[in-house]
C-alpha cells in the first residue's frame, strides 16, 4: 500500500491552472524531497494529499483510501512552514489538546516533548518559546499517533545545527520503521544526504522525479574531475587536450589543480588516459549536487522565487 499516489492530477484556482497532470507517489519507508520555486505547486500538492482540496482532474489516493477521509487522516502527520500556538498555554497543554483532537494517546505527550528536546520546557507557556522551540513543538504535534505518512514543510526553520541533525536522525529512524516522509525545503544542500528520491516542480508541472543517480542521468550534466599534476599543470593540460572527446572539455586552472568538466559517458575513458600517463598525483570526482540538478531543471530564473512562500 502506497503512502499516496497522485495520478494525472490537475488543479485550477479561479480558472487559473496551478497543477498540470501530476503523477507522483510515495512508498512506505521512503523520504521524498519535494522541491520547487515559490508558486510551483508544492503547497497545493500537500493540500490535495491532506484532503483540504479536491483535484480538478485525476485521482488522489492516500494510505489505500481517499484523501480527507477521517480514517486516513488520523495516520497523517503534518508540519506547516509557519507554526503558531496559543501563547498562554504550555507546550504540554497544547500537545495534549492536539492529541485529543487526533484521538492519540495522551501518554505520548511527555514522551514526544522529550524526544524533540522540550522536556525541560514542556510546562512553560509557549509565549516564552523561541522560534526553534516552537518548531520543535510543531514537530511533536506532527508525530502524534505514530503517523504512517509524515509531511514536513521547511522543518528546519529556526533550528540550530545540533537540532537540525537531531531532526534528521529522528526522520531516518521513522523511515526505517516504515513511515513515508515528504520534505519540502529550500535548503537543498542540507536536505540532500537524507532523501531517497526528489521531485522537482516548476510552474505546476512535475519536471523530474527519481533518486539522485537517476536525476543525474536524466540531466546529463558534466562531471567535474579535479586533478593534481605530478610535474606541472601545463603538461597535464596538454595531455588532456590531446586526449580530447567528441563533445569537447571545459578545462580550468584552480590553485595548481586542473578542473575538467566532462560528460558522464566520457568520464572513464578520460580517467584511464590521464591515470596511465603518470602525470596525475591525485584525482577527485565531483558529481552534480542536488542544487545543481534543481537549477538545471527549473532554470536559473527559478532562483528568484526561492525566498518566500510556496
Amino acid at each position: 500500500m502506497s503512502c499516496f499516489r497522485l495520478e494525472n492530477v490537475s488543479y485550477r484556482y479561479d480558472k487559473s491552472p496551478v497543477l498540470h497532470g501530476i503523477d507522483l507517489r510515495l512508498e512506505p519507508g521512503e523520504i521524498l524531497g519535494l522541491f520547487g520555486h515559490n508558486g510551483a505547486g508544492k503547497t497545493t500538492s500537500i493540500k490535495l494529499i491532506l484532503g483540504l482540496m479536491q483535484p480538478t482532474q485525476g485521482t488522489v489516493s492516500v494510505l489505500g483510501g481517499q484523501a480527507g477521509d477521517p480514517q486516513v487522516t488520523q495516520y497523517i502527520g503534518y508540519l506547516p512552514e509557519n507554526v503558531m500556538f496559543y501563547p498562554q498555554l504550555t507546550g504540554r497543554e497544547i500537545l495534549s489538546h492536539f492529541a485529543r483532537l487526533k484521538g492519540a494517546s495522551l501518554r505520548q505527550v511527555p514522551e514526544l516533548l522529550e524526544q524533540v528536546g522540550l522536556g525541560d520546557a514542556m510546562d512553560a507557556r509557549t509565549k516564552t518559546y523561541s522560534k526553534g522551540m516552537r518548531q520543535r513543538l510543531g514537530l511533536a504535534q506532527a508525530l502524534l499517533g505514530k503517523p504512517k505518512l509524515l509531511m514536513l514543510d521547511e522543518p528546519t526553520v529556526g533550528l540550530d545545527p545540533v537540532a537540525t541533525a537531531d531532526l534528521y536522525r529522528l526522520l531516518r529512524d521513522l523511515r526505517d520503521e516504515g513511515t513515508g516522509i515528504v520534505l519540502c525545503s529550500h535548503v537543498l544542500p542540507g536536505v540532500e544526504p537524507y532523501i531517497d528520491r526528489a521531485a522537482i516542480l516548476t510552474e505546476g508541472s512535475l519536471k523530474a522525479a527519481g533518486d539522485l543517480a537517476a536525476l543525474r542521468r536524466q540531466a546529463n550534466m558534466p562531471v567535474t574531475l579535479s586533478l593534481d599534476p605530478v610535474h606541472s599543470v601545463s603538461a597535464l593540460e596538454k595531455l588532456i587536450d590531446r586526449a580530447g572527446t567528441s563533445s569537447g572539455l571545459m578545462i580550468k586552472t584552480d590553485s595548481g589543480r586542473l578542473r575538467v568538466d566532462v560528460q558522464p559517458r566520457e568520464k572513464m575513458a578520460l580517467l584511464q588516459t590521464v591515470m596511465a600517463s603518470g602525470e596525475v598525483a591525485d584525482v577527485s570526482i565531483h558529481q552534480p549536487s542536488l542544487e545543481d540538478i534543481y537549477v538545471h531543471f527549473i532554470g536559473s530564473g527559478g532562483l528568484a522565487h526561492r525566498g518566500g512562500g510556496q
